[in-house]
């Protein structure tokens, strides 16, 4: 799991969630499994469930069902014994459920779990160390591979699709709007002079092109820009976020957490709206009586970041944001 994806400001999301030991708790981006872990060795008799649309990343999974066989063999071996600990007991009562699908339905599979309501949500919103670093999954600048994108490898458009088919208007609004890309009319221009001979069908190709209009000294930012621009649009991701969020609102209990880890301004904006003003305009609305209308309160006005410590340790977590809201 460590291989796979290393978690971020791992202490800070489990003292978030305030974990109790029978809680139901959700981790909707499960990724390597590293905050997962972590929350299961801290309960009890409580119930873990876990949400990824990564086919890659469920593989993972496979420690947890592991670790249940085990608790169940030893549960039954102990249990016959007159001083078997409430510990052991409690962990026999552990639960894990894993959940293939994307955060955006997480009130519909909850639901068909038997679940109307859960003591904690976490979500990490960036995109797991293993994601970058396979060449064929289209994520990085780093190496060649092909323009895939899909969190989900079995979901619809691929980064390929939208770099060939969209239009001029759509290429430059998705640059704009979700790389906040500069110049995104002349970076279109070069890609449509370059589709008139060839499909673009390599990460490769795009940084090419990319790069011939990336301003001096500042390459490697804007490269990032335009990668992620095309990753959201792929993935859908702000609306998906926005779905997730209200949903989560809804399936939290009284005094739930949740905590969520975005890194950059447009994840981070709607979750900050959500849990400081309960919209996503980010406006005060207030009942008759002056109350303010939100399904959370913020635990913390400003958002938690990483140690430099943890940052030398990795680097990836340097613009990480963490936001915790409690339900009402």
């Amino acid at each position: 799991m460590s291989q796979y994806h290393q978690p971020v400001m791992l202490q800070e999301s489990l003292e978030g969630l305030d974990l109790k030991p029978d809680g139901v708790y959700v981790d909707v981006t499960f990724g390597g499994g590293g905050h997962s872990r972590a929350i299961w060795n801290q309960l009890g008799a409580g119930h873990l469930i876990v949400f990824d649309q990564d086919q890659d990343a469920l593989k993972n999974a496979e420690y947890f069902t592991e670790a249940l066989a085990e608790e169940k063999n030893k549960a039954e071996t102990e249990g016959k014994k007159a001083d078997v600990s409430a510990e052991a007991l409690a962990k026999a009562g552990r639960s894990f459920t894993c959940i293939e699908s994307n955060f955006r339905h997480l009130k519909k599979y909850l639901r068909f779990h038997g679940i109307e309501e859960v003591d904690g949500i976490l979500a990490d919103l960036g995109v797991s160390s293993h994601q970058f670093d396979e060449p064929e999954r289209g994520f990085t600048t780093r190496a060649e591979g092909v323009l895939d994108m899909r969190m989900d490898q079995e979901a619809g458009k691929s980064a390929r699709e939208v770099l060939n088919e969209y239009s001029e208007k759509d290429l430059i609004h998705l640059f704009s709007a979700y790389g906040e890309v500069k110049n995104a009319r002349t970076l279109v221009r070069e890609i449509e002079n370059f589709r008139m001979n060839a499909e673009i069908t390599t990460n490769k190709e795009l940084k090419e092109i990319a790069l011939k209009n990336a301003p001096k000294g500042r390459e490697m930012k804007y490269l990032a820009q335009v990668f992620q621009a095309i990753r959201i649009e792929v993935n859908d991701e702000i609306e998906a976020l926005k779905e997730f969020l209200t949903q989560a609102g809804e399936v939290l209990k009284k005094d739930g957490r949740l905590v969520v880890m975005s890194y950059h301004s447009l994840e981070d904006r709607p979750v900050k709206n959500f849990i400081n003003k309960g919209n996503f305009k980010g406006t005060d609305e207030k009942d008759f009586y002056g109350n303010p209308i939100r399904i959370l309160d913020p635990v913390n006005r400003k958002p938690i970041v990483p140690t430099m410590a943890e940052i030398d340790k990795n680097s990836r977590a340097r613009s990480a944001k963490l936001r915790i809201g409690r339900k009402r």
